[in-house]
């Protein structure tokens, strides 16, 4: 027992040390081909999505009013706090499996498994939700144009009579994995090219909204008093992360120290710059108790007589949100790929094509797993999986910046987190905070996965990996390097 909680036991640390050594075989290698404005565009098409189409709205109308602009800057705050503690390690640890192998190479191994077991089926869950919504718009259009698809594919069982699976979501979940089995170079170009229509989109529904602001309807700013715009802030702070799953992909970056701190600020900065404007339209062109809280950028643009621009917002919101799918399927797979590769789950996971150099096997069984649940799942049932995994991630990735800054202050860091222990310190508070507002359905389901989780690291993980190796002890590597 004294072993097993010790450092040659479930405590074990991932080494840091030799970070650029690739390892494993060459089939179990990723590719490195990804340049710093091909991540910024992964990391900004994780994060503007839902958000800025949906949350905007639904957080107007009935939460914090025209204040839903400080809801946005406050889990901003949060949000970036998180994200310079990633910026950080992603800079000196540029491996594939983001917090998962942070938290390995600081906390230890049972942490570190605990935090990418929790992100398999958060980020599972954050694609099937994303589909969902996306099948909504599409139902929509097809609606306006007088166009039907049959009943029994229009939503999961419960959502509406004569519902029995929603393929338009299921499709989209397997198009996804699709796209990513192409190659991490083609994806990203993919990826890209739609981040930039999503944006013009964004600015197109910023400068022309402009022209229709009403200052009028800035007041009351804060109609729900500032407990609103705090609670508003719980609620859109899920739409300022992205840039987490984003980091995954770090094995895949061309210069990963240097440009993956850059893509990680850059990216959340240009998001809350076109959050905080968009918001200032929002709530400028209609007062708050008349805006959609389903379309609220829709709505408002068909109430001063732009029906043309209210279809191409309809149009932008479905690209926008295909481009988050991109990102969280991304981020799954590559926390996979990592945990397999490590020896905490069979090892057969961590095999690449031997052409396009990626993990096809872990992405056709998340593009399969993701369209099971977003066909059969309605969306509030799924959306309730995607929370409290992140938000621990969150704080795990925070806590060990701190940790390792004082265990270890000599490595190399190409981005350092500013005001250490202050920044870090506001990220595990933010998150912690933000746990207490989920339902006790949530921490149910989050509990049973933990339980399903613990059984599969002592019964399979804890003596597979590859640190259980020997001559792989505290303080040694695997093949005899010096350990962290």
């Amino acid at each position: 027992m004294a072993t097993l909680w010790s450092e040659q036991g479930a405590l074990r640390r991932k080494p840091i040390e030799h970070i650029e050594e690739p390892e494993g075989a060459p089939s179990e290698q990723l590719t490195r081909t990804l340049g710093l404005w091909q991540l910024t565009a992964i990391g900004v098409g994780g994060i503007i999505g839902a958000g800025i189409f949906t949350l905007a709205g639904t957080v107007a109308n009935g939460v914090a009013g025209p204040a839903v602009l400080v809801s946005f800057l406050i889990a901003g705050v949060a949000s970036a706090a998180a994200a310079f503690s990633y910026a950080e390690f992603a800079g000196l640890i540029p491996k594939a499996g983001s917090a998962y192998t942070y938290g390995y190479a600081v906390l230890g191994e049972l942490a570190g498994w605990f935090i990418g077991w929790d992100l398999l089926l958060e980020y599972t869950a954050i694609v099937a939700v994303v589909a969902i919504g996306i099948s909504g718009y599409f139902n929509f259009l097809l609606a306006e144009t007088g166009a039907s698809l049959p009943t029994w594919m229009l939503g999961a069982p419960g959502t509406g009579e004569g519902h029995r699976f929603d393929l338009i979501a299921a499709v989209l979940c397997l198009f996804t994995a699709y796209l990513l089995n192409l190659g991490i170079k083609s994806a990203a170009r993919f990826e890209t090219v739609v981040v930039v229509l999503k944006v013009l989109v964004v600015l197109l529904v910023i400068v022309v909204g402009f022209f229709h602001i009403n200052t009028d309807n800035y007041t009351p700013f804060f109609p729900y008093g500032l407990g609103g715009a705090f609670t508003g802030a719980a609620t859109v702070f899920f739409a300022v992360f992205g840039y987490d799953a984003m980091s995954t992909a770090a094995e895949e970056s061309k210069d990963a120290q240097k440009h993956m701190p850059r893509a990680i600020v850059y990216s959340l900065a240009i998001a809350m710059v076109l959050y905080v404007l968009a918001c200032l339209v929002l709530t400028g062109m209609q007062n708050y108790t008349e805006i959609d809280p389903e379309s609220g950028f829709s709505s408002a643009f068909k109430a001063v007589g732009l029906p043309v621009i209210a279809d191409i917002i309809a149009v932008g919101a479905i690209i926008g949100i295909l481009t988050v799918m991109f990102t969280f399927m991304l981020g799954v797979t590559r926390v996979w790929f990592s945990m397999s590769r490590d020896g905490l789950l069979p090892h057969w996971f961590a095999k690449t094509h031997r052409t396009r150099h990626v993990p096809t096997r872990v992405t056709w069984i998340v593009g399969a797993a993701s369209a099971a649940i977003a066909g059969f799942v309605p969306i509030g049932e799924a959306a309730e999986l995607t929370n409290i995994g992140i938000l621990l991630a969150f704080a795990v990735v925070c806590t060990s910046v701190i940790v390792l800054r004082y265990r270890r202050p000599e490595l190399p860091r190409t981005f350092r987190t500013p005001l250490m222990p202050f920044t870090p310190a506001v990220g595990v508070i933010a998150s912690i905070w933000l746990i207490t507002y989920l339902r006790v359905e949530t921490w149910i389901r989050f509990v049973v996965w933990f339980l399903i989780g613990l059984v599969i690291y002592f019964g399979y993980s804890y003596r597979h990996s590859k640190l259980a190796a020997p001559g792989s002890g505290p303080d040694t590597t695997a093949g005899g390097a010096p350990r962290v």
